[in-house]
């Protein structure tokens, strides 16, 4: 079966599937998030980290929540300039579905092993 959105991917890495098969839109931004650069990712990852915690904990206070959500803002602006708007909005939406940016490193292990028309399968590596 394959995957079209981001939370059936999280799920996927989750369960440590050997092979995934991606279609849709979301293949386009998984082969982004891959053919990013590690200290570009560095970066990234950090920004996905932060807004995924403001969106998995959020401060019940209401006078803190503004400014961890102004926090989480300007971290995951670094998220959009490296990856772009639709990609940084997957990759944390993936994180949050799989309950931590951890599932994106996992997705940066696989393998691509074919990427033709509009299908996108990988490999555990």
């Amino acid at each position: 079966m394959a995957i079209n959105n981001e939370k059936d991917l999280g799920k996927a890495l989750n369960e440590d599937q050997d092979t995934i098969e991606i279609e849709g839109s979301l293949k386009d931004k998984v082969i982004k998030i891959k053919a990013t650069g590690k200290v570009a990712w560095v970066i990234a990852i950090g920004a996905i980290g932060v807004a995924v915690v403001a969106i998995l904990y959020p401060v019940p206070e209401p006078a803190t929540q503004t400014g961890a959500k102004g926090i989480a803002a300007l971290t995951g602006g670094a998220a959009v300039g490296i990856l772009g708007a639709g990609t940084a909005m997957s990759a944390i939406a993936i994180s949050v579905a799989s309950g931590g940016v951890a599932a994106l490193n996992k997705l940066r292990g696989y393998k691509i092993i074919s990427n033709s028309g509009d299908k996108l399968v990988l490999k555990k590596s």
